[in-house]
């Protein structure tokens, strides 16, 4: 079982403080084990003082970070020095120096300040909270930070923005662990969406459309339905009644990407879906997923994440009970 760490620092924020337990107990595997155990620790394994009006009460030290596989560090609102200076104060830069070789680290919005300053992000991308991203930036230059998307995978080092973000990053780790099959049982149970792209916009100017206005929602649930089907733009915005530049630009107001990058990500997700629940050849998966051949898919499953088909189905298939 893979074991999680949370760091809860005083002033941490209570939504984004909970992400980890909530999205990481929920994953089990066929046989209804959990697949992570999740544990939440302070510094000194006191009180820690909550962003809201209430204390909360934790069980162990920072000691435990330097046991588990994997640490979370989620925001707080009083970050003093670390923010303002970028020095972390003494108990927890020795709490993050114990940190085993191999241990993957996580951030959730300005937790990434901590990262930084521990020194975990030189040379690396990072993300946080879009309105700390310029201040983050400027004091940590050996790092490149990116504000205008939800997530960075950076191998043992993830950084998300913040609130939901923190949400689609750890679906994002499960998916990278379990699969999708699994992330989406996770999504299911926790009533969230089963996949938000890391680069996908932090936010959208106008995420609501107006009374007199359309939306492309009723499109792209209908996209989703016709995956296997040779979508266009232009045959996506006559669904929608409307000329092929105002979809475009409607569409990337709702869902922060060109209808392109969408379509692809959704196929992308649905070919990966096959890969793990069935036998068909590639060929049969990437015609129902909608790339039309073999070659098709494997360039954009390579692109999404790194791997081919065979290699993708060989990870995360489930195996047959012995």
């Amino acid at each position: 079982m893979h074991s999680v760490g949370v760091l809860a620092l005083d002033g941490v924020v209570p939504f984004e403080l909970g992400i980890p337990a909530r999205i990481f107990n929920a994953a089990h595997d066929d046989e209804g084990h959990p697949l992570y155990s999740v544990t939440t620790c302070s510094l000194d394994g006191g009180p820690v003082r909550a962003e809201a009006d209430y204390d909360l009460a934790v069980s162990h030290d920072a000691s435990l970070l330097a046991a588990v596989d994997t640490v979370v560090v989620p925001p707080s609102h009083r970050l003093g020095p670390i923010r303002e200076e970028g020095r972390l104060p003494g108990p927890l830069r020795d709490a993050l120096a114990a940190l085993r070789p191999g241990t993957r680290v996580v951030a959730i919005c300005t937790g990434t300040y901590v990262l930084a300053a521990a020194g975990l992000l030189d040379g690396r991308r990072a993300t946080t909270h879009w309105r700390e991203a310029d201040r983050l930036q400027r004091m940590f230059t050996g790092t490149r930070i990116d504000p205008d998307v939800l997530y960075v995978d950076d191998g043992d080092v993830l950084t998300s923005a913040g609130v939901a973000a923190g949400i689609d990053l750890c679906l994002h780790i499960v998916r990278r662990d379990h699969g999708s099959r699994v992330a989406n049982e996770v999504a299911r149970s926790c009533v969230v969406p089963p996949w938000r792209d890391g680069g996908q916009a932090q936010y959208i100017k106008r995420p609501v459309p107006g009374p007199a206005t359309g939306s492309t929602a009723a499109t792209r649930a209908w996209a989703v339905e016709h995956l296997a089907e040779p979508l266009t733009v232009s045959g996506l915005a006559a669904h929608a009644g409307m000329s092929v530049r105002t979809f475009s630009r409607r569409f990337r107001d709702e869902a922060g990407t060109t209808p392109g990058q969408w379509l692809a990500r959704q196929r992308v997700d649905l070919a990966r879906h096959f890969l793990e629940t069935t036998d068909w050849p590639v060929d049969v998966v990437a015609h129902r997923a909608g790339f039309g051949t073999g070659a098709s898919l494997r360039q954009h499953l390579h692109g999404a994440i790194g791997v081919g088909p065979q290699a993708y189905r060989r990870t995360f298939r489930p195996r047959p009970a012995v």
